[in-house]
């Protein structure tokens, strides 16, 4: 793979830990969600990137939170 950024070669693959959270103040009691991904990363730049595994997009966890912002920034009340 070739960085996005920089165009070099030197790119290497790190397993990682993340967590993401909710931010909305009815979900901040809610735990993180801790995806375990492969983070790549450039060794020359530093660009990295990740991605949430499918499993964890396909339970709506996150979806939720942009109908929410959505809503809200319409002036509509759930």
């Amino acid at each position: 793979m070739v960085c996005p950024k920089c165009e070099s070669e030197a790119v290497s693959v790190i397993p990682a830990e993340v967590r993401l959270y909710r931010n909305s103040l009815r979900t901040m009691s809610h735990p993180p969600i801790a995806p375990s991904p492969d983070v790549r990363v450039c060794l020359d730049c530093g660009w990295s990137e990740f991605s949430v595994p499918r499993s964890w997009l396909s339970a709506g966890w996150l979806r939720s939170l942009r109908a929410e912002a959505v809503t809200s920034a319409a002036g509509i009340s759930p």
